[in-house]
């Protein structure tokens, strides 16, 4: 049934349905349809599915305009809430969120769920990839769901597990260049993923035998990346004490050839990958009554930093004898981007209001109409700061401290200017990426300095 599939697909009788059109699924989707492919776009959220249907795009989907719009008007690419039954075969890519578990809600909670409604109209030969990032056993589990339903997974269905890499605004690594790890359960779906991403990479896929190694993969990904922003964060904090700049012995370092990767200090990781995905592997040792205390205590450097930036800020200002109000700047978790997820600068203002700052923020891409999206994605109840649309005079007179979390390309002429021409009494770097003036007299302070 499966070989029947394949042969389907080479003759481009298909479709492939998308489920979760966020970050990783909407250019996937876009990418696929634009390539002549037949695609089903689906995402449970109604608001997400209207804005898209009414060509509303946000900012980093902004790039993919003009092949949305064709794949929209020429009619590859649909968009719904809920998939439907279909004579030809269908692809499922799970593209879903993956929550931390709680105790209450488990990781796979909205993979399960995609699955199952793919499940209900599905028929022999169809397969499902997931691409979310999961919790070590999940691809197992799916096979169990999957042949619960009356299937045979590696006979009559496919299994795979690619799961994404994306880094937005990455000049060098896009999703067209970017190799992937895959899981397959066998040769027959292999030859169908490699059909399906010849169109995403070129089918530049690397196949592992087990679904559990695929699964590590990820999460160790992302876990190499947290326990070395960790690491010098805690130097940035060292070089603090020692009285030096942390970027020149960074940079130093980096003169070796070999066997030294330079990492760059801040408030502490954001978005949806690294701060999450190290806690797969963490959950795992914990089920075997084991530790991985790399990873325990790389999450516990970072969310300290936040605290520690707030601090240094507060005794900065005492030691100026200045009022304690500060505008932070750059609100998303990485520069250039518009994502807001999981984000320091959040931390960085809630620590700072604790302490009894006047607190306003900044991020030229920054969406009034999205608040109620970031409070959620910050676990927040309520936004804690004045929001203001420009940095200009007014701000800057009541403000004794700028704070700059993220250094975005659009601001970097306005900060240059303030710091130039002495605006504001404070600057606090939390990147090391403005440059000291000697004739400016504003005092600038870096994280690691």
């Amino acid at each position: 049934m499966l070989s029947k599939t394949l042969e389907d697909i080479k003759r481009n009788n298909y479709q492939v349905e998308i489920f979760g059109l966020g970050y990783v699924g909407f250019p996937l989707a876009v990418r696929l349809a634009s390539n002549g492919l037949r695609v089903i776009g689906i995402d449970t959220s109604t608001n997400r599915i209207n804005r898209l249907i009414n060509n509303l795009l946000m900012d980093t989907e902004l790039r993919l305009k003009t092949e949305f719009f064709s794949s929209r008007n020429n009619g590859n690419l649909e968009l719904t809430i809920s998939p439907a039954k279909s004579d030809r075969p269908k692809i499922g890519i799970i593209c879903v969120p993956t929550p931390i578990p709680d105790g209450i809600t488990t990781s796979d909670v909205f993979v399960r769920s995609a699955t199952e409604n793919f499940l209900g109209f599905a028929k022999q030969g169809d397969m499902i990839i997931l691409e979310s990032s999961i919790e070590v056993g999940t691809t197992e589990r799916i096979k169990e769901l999957i042949e619960s339903k009356g299937f045979t997974v590696g006979k009559d269905f496919g299994l795979g597990f690619c799961p994404e890499r994306i880094d937005p605004d990455n000049k060098e690594w896009h999703i067209e260049n970017i190799p992937r790890v895959i899981y397959c359960s066998d040769d027959v779906s292999f030859d169908i993923a490699k059909q399906i991403y010849k169109y995403v990479n070129n089918a530049s896929l690397i196949r592992v035998n087990e679904p559990k190694i695929a699964e590590i993969v990820k999460s160790f990904e992302n876990a190499f990346r947290l326990v070395n922003i960790s690491l010098v964060n805690e130097l940035a904090i060292l070089c603090d004490k020692l009285g030096i700049n942390v970027k020149n012995v960074i940079d130093a370092a980096a003169t070796k050839p070999f066997g030294f990767l330079p990492h760059y200090p801040g408030a502490g990781a954001g978005g949806h990958c690294i701060p999450k995905d190290p806690r797969f592997l963490l959950e795992s040792a914990r089920k075997f009554s084991s530790n991985f205390s790399t990873i325990e205590n790389a999450l516990k450097v970072n969310a300290y930093m936040p605290k520690y930036i707030s601090d240094s800020i507060e005794k900065s200002l005492e030691k100026m004898n200045l009022p304690k109000s500060v505008l932070v700047c750059g609100l998303s978790y990485k520069a250039n981007v518009e994502d807001m997820r999981d984000s320091a600068s959040f931390k960085v203002i809630t620590e700072l209001k604790s302490k009894g700052f006047k607190v306003f923020g900044y991020d030229p891409f920054f969406k009034s109409d999205h608040i109620e999206k970031y409070l959620i994605e910050n676990n927040l109840k309520e936004l804690n700061f004045e929001v203001t649309k420009e940095i200009d005079e007014k701000i800057l007179l009541q403000v004794s401290c700028l704070c700059i979390i993220q250094h975005h390309q659009m601001t970097k002429k306005k900060i240059d200017e303030i710091y130039e021409n002495s605006l504001v009494p404070f600057i606090y770097d939390c990147q090391n990426k403005i440059s000291k003036n000697s004739a400016s007299r504003t005092i600038l302070d870096y994280l690691g300095d």
